[in-house]
């Protein structure tokens, strides 16, 4: 297959040309994420230079529950169908019946769907955060040692890459009777298009695929016996995807055709293609569930000492490389507060910050990254445990908690900075927050502290915004390349700046403290 590499979205063909420079188009970004979905609207108002400005428009958001049945944690991916067709629905109420000029569908990585001969789900899509991947490692591990891995696909080990899940699931019953392999967004698109792609970002977290040519590995697949082939073709950010099925303009009443464009399919793609950076010399943090740390580069960087550094090599909008650590993001302040619910005293998001933007810091902290916290449950006991070990004193209530998580996190933004710079040889000058931690004012303060550089925030819808961005490119209505679309999002978009304050010894000292915890562990 060609390579990857590609200056700029293709020019529109077909249907997908209806919307034109000089017009006002709406277009609809899917944006699937692990705790909820939405349908976000995403108006271009060209000037005669170009997009003069971009109205967004919440259409729908709905609930993501995933299901645990006989001891098998699933994702319920027919409701989360059903909440697109409703996101649709609600859509095209919203324009009044004049439509959209086209749709974008981006979501998590890793997790799949088995397809039988006739296209049909063999069985819900299992959850990454399940344990049936225990001892995947070693098994690949035995046929692939760790260095040639990371030189054939330059992805960090996470325990729960699609590479893991495949083997884990290698013998089943599904498995055997499975002809595609389909990833969670591309299954979406298949429903609503009939047309089956695997998209280039999301398949590159896969640890299957080589960031260097944009094809599949034929390392990966020789020592692993799995058959790449099973994964439909792959499509770029800017492919046309197909149009929208009779039966769904049916369902959702808006009036064809709709064409659907391929867009970065994992959603931290979509989310860094939307940073509003005026300098290449940009580090980024998509927060939500999870925090990507990182720089934007040109190519992988698939050193050994890049793979010691747990760093990824995930392939980005516009040929380029999304050169990032994973770090366990807000799902440690979401699962405290999970837990205190269940306990049957929940407590609101922004009380809690704002007792802990009280409490002094940066006090007791944890190492952010460590896989004890990957497992839902108990999570304050955890936390409070780990502190322990590291010979901290743990949190001693609710709003030392959450100040002991966000400075925790703080801390591991900054350590992420700190050796993408280090590593890649990019400069960063200031680091752009992108995703639902953008809202986080507390948090976006202590990185900026913590960093010891400027931090800007939002957009907080970023992988929608990154997705309507890449639609409105490849229907011409935002010339000029990646530089003119962060442009317009400078323009468009309200931004917060936050400047680092205090002593940085002090962030300094609190990160021997987190280093301690990761050696007691």
């Amino acid at each position: 297959m060609p390579s990857h590499r590609r200056s700029a979205p293709p020019a529109p063909a077909g249907p997908a040309a209806a919307a034109r420079p000089g017009d006002d188009a709406t277009f609809a970004a899917v944006d699937l994420g692990a705790s909820s979905g939405r349908v976000i609207l995403g108006r271009f108002r060209p000037a005669a230079d170009g997009p003069a400005a971009l109205d967004l428009r919440e259409a729908h958001r709905f609930p993501n529950r995933p299901v645990r049945v006989r001891g098998t944690l699933y994702w319920d991916v027919l409701d989360l169908h059903r909440g697109v067709l409703d996101g649709l629905r609600r859509a095209g109420r919203l324009t009044g019946g004049a439509g959209i000029a086209g749709l974008g569908i981006d979501g998590w990585a890793v997790d799949h769907g088995l397809l039988d001969r006739d296209g049909e789900l063999l069985a819900n899509p299992v959850h990454y955060r399940d344990d049936r991947v225990a001892g995947t490692r070693e098994q690949l591990e035995a046929v692939l040692p760790p260095a040639e891995l990371y030189a054939a696909t330059g992805l960090q080990h996470l325990p729960f890459n699609t590479v893991y899940q495949l083997l884990a699931a290698r013998g089943t019953p599904a498995f055997r009777a499975a002809r595609h392999v389909v990833l969670l967004p591309d299954l979406i698109s298949y429903w609503l298009t009939g047309r089956l792609g695997t998209e280039l970002t999301n398949a590159s977290t896969t640890q299957l695929l080589d960031p260097r040519t944009g094809d599949w590995s034929p390392r990966v697949a020789g020592a692993t016996g799995l058959d790449t082939s099973l994964f439909p073709p792959l499509r770029r950010p800017g492919d046309p995807a197909g149009d929208l099925l009779p039966e769904v303009l049916a369902a959702t009443g808006l009036p064809g055709p709709v064409p659907v464009t391929t867009v970065g399919s994992h959603d931290t793609a979509s989310a860094v293609a939307a940073v509003p950076a005026a300098t290449p010399h940009f580090g980024y943090i998509a927060t939500g569930t999870w925090s990507l740390a990182g720089v934007e580069l040109d190519a992988p960087v698939l050193t050994e000492e890049s793979r010691r550094a747990n760093f990824t090599n995930e392939l980005g909008v516009d040929a380029t490389v999304r050169y990032l650590r994973n770090i366990m993001g807000l799902w440690l302040l979401e699962e405290c507060r999970r837990s205190w619910e269940v306990d049957g005293a929940p407590a609101p998001l922004t009380e809690l910050l704002e007792q802990a933007a009280r409490v002094p810091g940066p006090g007791p902290v944890v190492d952010a990254g460590d896989p004890a916290f990957t497992a839902p449950g108990r999570m304050p006991e955890r936390i409070a445990e780990a502190c322990r070990r590291g010979g901290q004193r743990a949190p001693r209530d609710r709003a030392e908690t959450v100040r002991c998580v966000l400075d925790s996190l703080a801390l591991a933004h900054r350590e992420a900075i700190t050796d993408a710079e280090r590593l890649s040889g990019r400069a960063v000058d200031v680091v752009h927050v992108v995703g639902g931690g953008a809202r986080n004012e507390l948090l976006c303060r202590l990185t900026a502290d913590a960093c010891g550089r400027p931090v800007v925030a939002g957009p907080a819808e970023a992988a929608a915004v990154g997705n309507l961005l890449c639609q409105a490119r490849t229907a011409g209505l935002v010339p000029g390349g990646p530089d003119a679309g962060r442009a317009l999002l400078r323009r468009a978009l309200p931004l917060v700046r936050y400047e680092p304050r205090g002593d940085t010894a002090e962030w300094q000292r609190a990160a021997e403290r987190a280093a301690q915890t990761r050696k007691e562990r």
